[in-house]
């Protein structure tokens, strides 16, 4: 090689155009997640800050293709999108990372809320079972008491049989009878009392209803009875011709005897719990009695005479 002269030097420096300054390195900053650390090399911060990361890029093509990977790789794998967080930039360019909890007091909060409702609803149904449970046992202990009734006796004071008209003004035989009848009742229930009712009291010559009376309802306390007296009567019944036997005994009186049947049906309610848990008896009694002219006035024992169902 030929060294070169200092007037040759001197023409080849002038001759190249003068250079422009050089350009300062320009710097982005991320907070990316951990999975994208490990894929990405960064340059050393020119501040040296130790939580930001940097690296050195051209402005325009690495710029683009940094945040076209980083687009195409948060669509293929979503985990990273929620791996991103909140960073605040603080004095002198330290980085603080902020977590958002909001999301997660507000799932807490609802999911403590789901509980307390759950527990709720056990609690309820699970007194709505127990409750269920004892009433019925109490409604089934309360059917082995029930109520005992019986018919003592029954007392004629007077029958009158004579002609007459009915509303209409047909001619026909009328009759009007008084008596009365006594019971016996007990309640033999040990935890609580009934209510009692009856249907009306009714004497009938097989279909021809001739008298009729209502008791009088009453309540009986627990373990305990009572005798109850009803008149059962009946004024100017026509009877069509219905009993015959009286047309010849309508001068004598003493010789009457005709076949009477008692019947009626007594009603007794307990209330175990207040109205939610009751209990109720029905008992259909029948008796067979003959009313007789000679005894008006004494008590005709009904003792073996009834029919209870």
């Amino acid at each position: 090689m030929h060294a070169k002269t200092d007037s040759e030097a001197t023409s080849i420096d002038t001759s190249w155009p003068p250079r422009s300054p050089p350009r300062r390195p320009v710097y982005y900053v991320q907070s990316p997640s951990n999975h994208d650390v490990e894929k990405m090399s960064y340059g050393s911060s020119p501040t040296g800050s130790p939580t930001h990361q940097y690296y050195h890029c051209s402005p325009i093509h690495h710029s683009r293709e940094s945040s076209t990977s980083r687009f195409s790789a948060s669509l293929k794998n979503p985990r990273s999108l929620s791996g991103w967080k909140h960073v605040k930039v603080g004095q002198g360019g330290d980085d603080v990372e902020e977590d958002d909890d909001n999301g997660g007091e507000m799932n807490g909060r609802d999911e403590c809320k789901a509980n307390n409702f759950r527990l709720y609803i056990c609690l309820v149904l699970l007194f709505s079972l127990l409750f269920t449970v004892f009433s019925l046992i109490l409604w089934g202990a309360s059917k082995s008491y029930k109520p005992k009734v019986f018919i003592k006796h029954i007392v004629f004071e007077s029958i009158y049989y004579q002609a007459g008209n009915d509303q209409s003004g047909v001619p026909t035989d009328m009759i009007s009878l008084n008596s009365t009848v006594l019971i016996s009742y007990r309640n033999p229930a040990t935890f609580y009392a009934v209510h009692v009712a009856s249907t009306p009291w009714e004497l009938h010559h097989f279909q021809l209803k001739i008298a009729s009376g209502q008791m009088k309802k009453f309540t009986q306390s627990r373990k305990s009875g009572r005798k109850v007296v009803t008149i059962v009567k009946g004024y100017q019944v026509p009877l069509y011709g219905g009993i015959p036997v009286l047309a010849n005994t309508r001068e004598h009186k003493e010789s009457i005897a005709v076949p009477l049947n008692l019947t009626f049906v007594m009603r007794s309610r307990g209330y175990i719990l207040g109205r939610l848990v009751k209990t109720k008896f029905y008992g259909k009694i029948r008796c067979f009695v003959t009313l007789k002219g000679n005894k008006l006035g004494k008590p005709l024992n009904l003792t073996d005479s009834c029919i209870y169902q």
